[in-house]
């Protein structure tokens, strides 16, 4: 096993607008098997572009580039350009040539800047649109069918752009009263309550056997969340950290065989229970094939130690699941201003043919109370 290799194994954030010198010797120390970008990292396209090209040259393996660009408030390129709308504004309108045109519009957005994979789609069910458990807006649906027809029309289009997706938040955070960003939410579901809901819908996008209407409904990546299930595990411990879980659910009962991702480990809900050594470990040995890390960032050197004294199995495990992944991986298209305005216009007039002229003009109506899950 080369030691230079368990960068591999952390999806780290980025500080800034620029690479500074200190980071850029500590990620080509390190060499992260990928990058998650936020709003601190966004300026302006021509910016944008030049930060993932220099990201990318500094890796002899091609990194993951991802970022949460779902619509509406969880749309980090909405700093530079137009915000799409969101899944609840999709789902409300009940088009799905809608969805499929948005999701078109992401891949070809993304590619653009050199993005490979969208950390979307949501495929929680919203039991309650008002809830204060970070999913307002994001949400395509309040039953199992209404999700995986919205979502996969998503997923699928998507996909077809060359851009990679990610289901979360595994096993489903739908009844989470409380916002993970800040602690940890108990939710309390019956295996049949799951097995009925939050779990119909991971079920249908974990292989290429579901619904004949979606012939790619596979997602090629999926992420746990930071919810306690006691169904799952008595004593409190998160969704993302669980054996039980991640291996026993989603590998082996689901067969779920694309890359597994941890959310943000940087999260309320992880830091106020666990040491950064003990949330590796577990995270590992549970069965996620990367951690990841967006805001804590001169830590990955740490974590990059402490997967080195990881059991050989875990490592070889994860390395391999992450190099599958890695194939798929498609190229940035060529990037020009031109380019990126022409996309940009379809977005706003995506936008009017959901909201109307009127309300399109509208930023989302969260903005005046942002959570962390659009801060950053």
């Amino acid at each position: 096993m080369k030691s230079d290799s368990l960068g591999q194994m952390i999806l780290t954030g980025v500080p800034g607008k620029e690479l500074d010198g200190e980071t850029e010797k500590l990620f080509r120390r390190v060499e992260p098997g990928g990058f998650i970008l936020f709003a601190r990292n966004i300026e302006s396209p021509a910016q944008l572009r030049k930060l993932i090209d220099n990201l990318r040259g500094l890796s002899k393996i091609e990194p993951i580039i991802t970022i949460d660009q779902e619509g509406g408030r969880v749309s980090r390129l909405r700093l530079i350009g137009n915000e799409p709308p969101n899944a609840q504004q999709l789902r409300d309108k009940n088009d799905v040539d809608l969805v499929r045109r948005h999701a078109d519009i992401t891949g070809r957005l993304l590619r653009l800047f050199g993005f490979n994979l969208d950390l979307c789609p949501v495929l929680d069910i919203s039991f309650d649109d008002d809830a204060d458990n970070s999913l307002r807006g994001r949400c395509y649906g309040k039953t199992v069918e209404q999700v995986v027809r919205m979502a996969g029309a998503f997923n699928e289009a998507m996909r077809k752009q060359g851009i990679a997706s990610c289901g979360k938040h595994f096993p489903g955070y739908s009844a989470a009263t409380r916002d993970a960003h800040h602690e940890l939410p108990k939710i309390n579901r019956t295996r049949e309550e799951l097995d009925r809901e939050e779990l119909a819908v991971f079920r249908r996008f974990t292989d290429g056997n579901g619904s004949p209407s979606l012939p790619m409904n596979s997602v090629d990546s999926m992420m746990t969340c930071h919810g306690w299930y006691p169904v799952f595990e008595s004593k409190k411990t998160p969704a993302t950290l669980s054996h039980r879980i991640v291996t026993g659910l989603l590998r082996r009962e689901f067969g779920f065989d694309g890359l597994i991702m941890t959310d943000d480990l940087d999260m309320g809900a992880i830091l106020n229970e666990y040491g950064l050594e003990e949330t590796i470990r577990l995270a590992i040995a549970a069965g996620n094939d990367l951690a990841v890390i967006c805001h804590r960032i001169p830590e990955i050197e740490q974590v990059y130690k402490i997967l080195g004294n990881l059991p050989r199995d875990q490592i070889r495990r994860a390395l391999a699941s992450v190099a599958r992944f890695k194939k798929k991986l498609a190229p940035p298209h060529e990037f020009s201003e031109a380019a990126f305005h022409k996309i940009d216009n379809e977005i706003w007039d995506l936008r009017v043919a959901v909201l109307g002229a009127k309300r399109a003009a509208i930023r989302s109506p969260e903005d005046g109370k942002r959570s962390p899950v659009e801060m950053y």
